[in-house]
């Protein structure tokens, strides 16, 4: 009987190894053959991380045949800007820069209403293997009732088959913020659509070279 349990006992350790192996070399295979592809995030600043201020909405689109260095001229420009966004308007740089963004520059339009005065805090134009960051903090002067506060970010990047992701994303916060949140749509996530899909439309207008075609990798 001793002798029996002992065979069953090497018998059952010496499948508990071979399914265990089996196992191993699957994930092998698999991770041998599957391409695991990674999507850049948004950079916030802590206090505009979403989920703690008062409205966010994101908004994205993905598609084939432009790149991030076609599409960054439309976004980069500010006087193209009205010419595919209807909801942006009086577009002025108080520090002699512009009319393409920078970092650091100040500028003010109008949108929804709002006399929104804005500061560039990331600016990285499109590169290869290196997406393009545009961010800026705009406010609305006013008291407790009126004062707005924004994140503004956007994230254009190249994906493999000759695709391009568009991400844009913004947070706010007072009391403007909480009344624009409440409304059913969210006016704001619908607007911001339509900026992404004019500013590929321009893009795809746009006759221009690639930013940084010249550059090898």
């Amino acid at each position: 009987m001793v002798e029996i349990a002992s065979r069953d006992w090497i018998y059952n350790w010496c499948r508990l190894i071979m399914t265990s192996l089996r196992g191993t070399l699957q994930a092998a295979v698999f991770n041998r053959n599957t391409r695991i592809f990674a999507m850049s995030d948004i950079v916030w600043p802590a206090e505009y991380l979403p989920g703690i201020t008062d409205n966010y909405v994101s908004n994205k689109v993905i598609i084939p045949g432009l790149s991030a260095s076609q599409v960054w001229p439309s976004l980069n420009d500010t006087t193209a800007w009205p010419s595919y966004y209807a909801n942006v308007a009086d577009i002025r740089f108080h520090d002699g820069s512009g009319p393409e963004l920078s970092v650091g520059a100040r500028f003010r339009f109008t949108t929804f209403s709002f006399p929104v005065e804005a500061e560039i805090t990331e600016y990285v134009q499109p590169r290869p293997g290196q997406p393009a960051r545009v961010a800026w903090h705009g406010w609305v002067e006013g008291d407790a009732e009126r004062r707005l506060d924004v994140h503004h970010a956007w994230l254009i990047e190249d994906l493999s088959g000759g695709r391009v992701r568009v991400l844009t994303q913004e947070t706010q916060i007072g009391q403007p913020a909480k009344k624009l949140a409440a409304t059913k749509p969210n006016p704001m996530l619908n607007a911001h659509q339509d900026w992404l899909d004019g500013l590929i439309r321009h893009a795809r207008a746009w006759e221009g070279p690639e930013i940084g075609a010249s550059i090898s990798v």
